[in-house]
C-alpha cells in the first residue's frame, strides 16, 4: 500500500488551521517562542508570507487532510542557501515516516528545483528525535547555541545543522529507498 502525502501552498482556508496548530501545546513546545499567538500576529504573519521571495510554505497532506507545515525561510540566491523547519500538527501521524517523506521532498526543491547548496536548520536540543532524523539524512551538526533561546523562563541550547547540496547527492539515493520500503511514493 502506498503512503499518500503531498506538499501544497497555503491558501485562505487554511489560515485559521495554522493558527489553531500553532497554538497546540504538543507543536509550541519545539519553537523559538512559547506565547500564545494573537489572531493579530497570525493575519500579519499570514498577510506577510504570499509572494515573499525569501520564504516559501507548504501544507502537508496525508491522504487528502491537512495534518502540518513546512517552510523554507531565509532563502538567498546570491549565497545558495536557506533554512527550513517543518512540524506535524496531528498526533496521529507522528512516528509513521510524514516527517522523513517532507525532508526528502524538502532536499529535492532546496537541491534541484531552486539549485541552492547549502540547507539549513535549527532544532531544540532536547528535541533528539528530530535532530537525529536529520543527521539520517546528512545533515551535520555545526554548532551548539548555548543559552540560545528562553522558553517558560528557562534558557534552551539550540543543535544547528547544515547539509550541503554535495552531501545530499551522495546520501539520496539510500534516504529515498527506506521510504519506499515503508510504502511512500517518492519522484
Amino acid at each position: 500500500m502506498t503512503v499518500d502525502v503531498k506538499m501544497r501552498p497555503p491558501g485562505p482556508e487554511d489560515s485559521e488551521r495554522l493558527l489553531t496548530w500553532r497554538n497546540l501545546p504538543e507543536v509550541a513546545r519545539w519553537m523559538y517562542s512559547d506565547h500564545v499567538i494573537t489572531r493579530e500576529e497570525h493575519e500579519r504573519w499570514f498577510a506577510g508570507i504570499a509572494g515573499d521571495p525569501t520564504r516559501k510554505y507548504w501544507i502537508i497532506e496525508l491522504d487528502g487532510e491537512p495534518v502540518g507545515l513546512a517552510n523554507l525561510v531565509d532563502i538567498s540566491t546570491t549565497n545558495r542557501k536557506a533554512s527550513w523547519a517543518y512540524y506535524l500538527a496531528s498526533p496521529s501521524v507522528r512516528g509513521k515516516g510524514i516527517g522523513a517523506w517532507v525532508e526528502v521532498f524538502v532536499l529535492d526543491h532546496v537541491f534541484g528545483t531552486l539549485g541552492l547548496n547549502k540547507l539549513c536548520c535549527e532544532v531544540l536540543a532536547d528535541n533528539e528525535a528530530v535532530w537525529r532524523m536529520h543527521e539520517s539524512f546528512g545533515f551535520q551538526r555545526e554548532a551548539l547555541y548555548r543559552d540560545h533561546v528562553w522558553k517558560g523562563g528557562q534558557p534552551h541550547d539550540v543543535v544547528g545543522l547544515a547539509l550541503l547540496a554535495a552531501d545530499w547527492a551522495r546520501v539520496r539515493e539510500a534516504s529515498v529507498a527506506r521510504l519506499r520500503e515503508r510504502g511512500f511514493a517518492i519522484g
